[in-house]
């Protein structure tokens, strides 16, 4: 199995489904995990060196920091249903406590944090709504934690894909730091299918093929984007969700195409 691929545990103690780390992903930021609770779990969770994005990706659930209090937040029961989530910012050095209020899917997206923002609450009429692409390119995104929002380093977004199109293409990159046209940011996408039995395709690859890895992702799996471009496709009968968290040393989502696929951006690609 690829090491870009993390498959979804059956839940632990607390809940955890997903648990992606600097440490164990081999890179310098970004941190992701998912957690499933039942109706009336608690989570606790402390930020120390990091900034966190608390995205509830369904359910609905009351959210406790150190300085404030955010009861029964959520509204969509399934990402499916393509509304905008409930999401909680929380800086470094707080605390948070987590009561779920449904059965809840939370994913709790991290990075290094050093600023002096307060936690506050990101209601689905303040995300980002827009579509991109054409033809079989098509998709839906919501822009949770855009770098025009304040943070210090999390980027987080999700983007809907429908049957047979492809998303994060054409290809793109963005991997190399000290650059004026391209920052360097580490990703994951947390993927779910829908039907959940489904499953789509995601490859990683560098210009020069020492990175080239296509997997079969099915619901719940991560797949972790260290550098090179990273399309997805999704296959008949299957719509596709997932949930990006991208950090690195500068706050900006700049990237480049892959050179060969950029004329499908093209005013003369006919769809």
């Amino acid at each position: 199995m690829s090491s870009l691929l993390a498959k979804c545990q059956p839940p632990d103690a607390q809940g955890r489904i997903q648990a992606v780390t600097p440490e164990n992903a081999g890179w310098r930021y970004v941190g992701f995990e998912v957690y499933r609770l039942q109706a009336g779990q608690t989570l606790q969770l402390a930020s120390a060196d990091k900034e966190l994005c608390l995205v509830l990706v369904a359910g609905i659930a009351s959210v406790a920091t150190q300085h404030a209090h955010y009861p029964h937040i959520g509204k969509r029961m399934s990402p499916f249903e393509r509304t905008p989530p409930y999401a909680v910012y929380v800086p470094h050095q707080d605390r948070v406590e987590v009561r779920a209020e449904s059965d809840l899917e939370l994913a709790v997206c991290s990075a290094p944090g050093s600023g002096y923002l307060p936690s506050r609450l990101i209601t689905p009429a303040e995300i980002g709504v827009e579509r991109r692409g054409k033809g079989r390119n098509q998709r839906l995104v919501h822009n949770i934690l855009p770098d025009s929002a304040p943070a210090d380093s999390l980027l987080v977004v999700e983007v809907y894909t429908d049957e047979g199109n492809t998303s994060s293409y054409p290809s793109h990159k963005h991997d190399r730091e000290d650059s004026p046209d391209e920052t360097y940011l580490e990703e994951t996408y947390y993927h779910r299918l829908n039907p959940e039995q489904g499953f789509c395709l995601q490859r990683v690859y560098t210009d020069d093929r020492s990175l080239d890895e296509c997997m079969p992702v099915y619901n719940r799996d991560v797949v972790k984007v260290p550098r090179g471009y990273h399309p997805v496709a999704t296959l008949a009968g299957y719509d596709s969700y997932y949930l990006n968290v991208m950090a690195g040393p500068v706050r900006q989502w700049k990237f480049t195409w892959e050179k060969d696929h950029a004329w499908i951006n093209s005013e003369s690609y006919s769809l």
